[in-house]
């Protein structure tokens, strides 16, 4: 089976820009030389008639100056003869006679046509060939004069103008052809440059491509392979640190699950042992937490926008979550704090199921056991919220900018963690458009919420709520 050669069959830019310029000049020539030759031979065509006009006024003028001596001037004008190898000075030949008809003069070839014949231009057969005929008479109209050309020579004459108007064409055709050929090459040549700088780019060279030189039209190209490039960019990024965070995460873990491990093997007290192997299972639970919140980011990362947005309301969202925490065992703990109408955003259910999920494992992890936990949806102010309240020992004020730096658990933090469930939850709000705000309470705590742009609230119809908000009961 044949192979085929890499861009093999696929239509070159430049060819076919190339192959519609030169068609369209060719065919531009072409009906510019075809109209040229057309008016050059009517014109010249119309400067032989106005010859024949012409010279038969001058035989009427001659006729009438010299009417009684009309033998001695056809001997004079018989011994005019033209340059026979010019052909734009065809034979002239001519008749003159009188009002009634009579023959006063001829040419020894002129045709011979009766002289009371209507006056004007006519074409007339002699010897086989036709002839360009003009009769005139005299203002008094005692003489007729009719004279004569071969269309024959005529066409040889006007062919030789047409043919001089369009010759020059025909000549600047090919320089015209290669100037065409010349400018699409170099008109096209910031493409080949871009494609130059394009192939040059790497994985590790992924700069935005230089624009200052590239064509208007070009120009929505280059922003998209920018646009493209910082994407990529990001993502090798997002991939080289996913892996570094990876190695740097679970070292910890697996290097105690290894210890422990070799202290199960070496011990020979059953109670040392048990408690070993606890720590096994205690380490092996941590590293599969952290391989899920790191492959959690690894997904949410390439993201650009959500893949799903549905109208979600969150007082039935809380609600639900509170009724059914999952593998959540401090129940007693929740409580559902909404308002008494529906809160509708566009948003991807499920991620804001993560969210509250980390919130509330980091409240349940960092708050006294048996202290409140409240899930909240509330609408402030034309904007609505998302998030979860404490009464924990809260975080210091310098830490708080910085809890949503991944892997980044605070000084003097002792619970187990891994410092990435905020930075998941940081993601998934810049993927619905709202922004995470933490905050220390007055009364003592912590408040972690998900807040979307200010706008106005809606009711289960979709239409504004006018009705003032009240707090149900706490859900359980």
């Amino acid at each position: 089976m044949p192979h085929l050669l890499p861009g093999a069959g696929i239509p070159s830019l430049r060819w076919r820009l190339l192959r519609t310029v030169l068609i369209a000049a060719l065919l531009g020539l072409a009906l510019s030389g075809v109209l040229s030759y057309r008016l050059a031979q009517h014109e010249a065509e119309e400067l032989m008639d106005g010859h024949l006009a012409q010279s038969a006024r001058l035989l009427l003028a001659l006729v009438r100056d010299n009417g009684g001596e009309l033998r001695e001037l056809a001997m004079r004008l018989a011994t005019i003869e033209r340059e026979r190898s010019n052909i734009y000075e065809p034979q002239l030949e001519f008749q003159v006679g009188s009002a009634d008809g009579s023959l006063l003069l001829r040419s020894e070839h002129a045709p011979r046509m009766p002289m009371t014949g209507r006056l004007g231009y006519a074409v007339i057969e002699h010897d086989g060939r036709p002839w360009r005929m003009l009769t005139l008479a005299s203002k008094q109209g005692d003489y007729r004069v009719q004279v004569g050309q071969s269309i024959e020579l005529r066409d040889r004459a006007a062919l030789e103008v047409a043919g001089q108007t369009v010759l020059p064409i025909a000549l600047l055709s090919p320089l015209l052809l290669l100037l065409l050929y010349g400018s699409v090459r170099r008109g096209l040549k910031p493409l080949d440059d871009l494609a130059a700088d394009v192939a040059s780019r790497s994985p590790e060279k992924l700069e935005p491509l230089a624009s200052g030189s590239v064509p208007l039209e070009a120009q929505p190209l280059v922003s998209a392979l920018n646009l493209l490039l910082f994407r990529l960019s990001h993502a090798l990024d997002n991939e080289r640190r996913f892996t570094a965070d990876a190695a740097h995460e679970l070292r910890t873990p697996l290097a105690v699950v290894k210890i422990q491990a070799q202290v199960a093997q070496r011990t020979g007290d059953p109670a040392d042992r048990q408690h070993a192997l606890d720590q096994v299972v205690a380490g092996a639970d941590r590293a599969a937490r952290v391989l899920d919140q790191l492959l959690r980011l690894a997904r949410l990362d390439p993201l650009a926008r959500l893949p799903r947005a549905d109208p979600v309301d969150l007082t039935e969202l809380v609600r639900t979550f509170v009724s059914e925490p999952g593998d959540v065992n401090e129940l007693d703990q929740l409580e559902g704090e909404t308002e008494a109408f529906p809160l509708i955003v566009r948003a991807d259910r499920e991620l804001l199921h993560i969210v509250l999920r980390n919130l509330v494992d980091n409240a349940l992890r960092y708050s006294p056991p048996g202290t409140p936990i409240t899930i909240f949806a509330r609408h402030d102010d034309g904007s609505l919220s998302l998030g979860v309240a404490d009464r924990g020992p809260g975080v210091p004020a310098d830490e708080l900018p910085r809890l949503a730096e991944r892997f980044y658990r605070g000084r003097d933090v002792s619970a187990e963690g891994s410092g990435l469930g905020l930075a998941i939850v940081q993601r998934i709000a810049e993927l619905h458009g709202a922004c995470l705000e933490v905050e220390n309470l007055t009364t003592g705590g912590f408040l972690a919420r998900l807040r979307w742009p200010p706008r106005a609230p809606t009711g289960a119809n979709g239409a504004p709520s006018r009705g003032s908000a009240r707090r149900p009961p706490p859900a359980r």
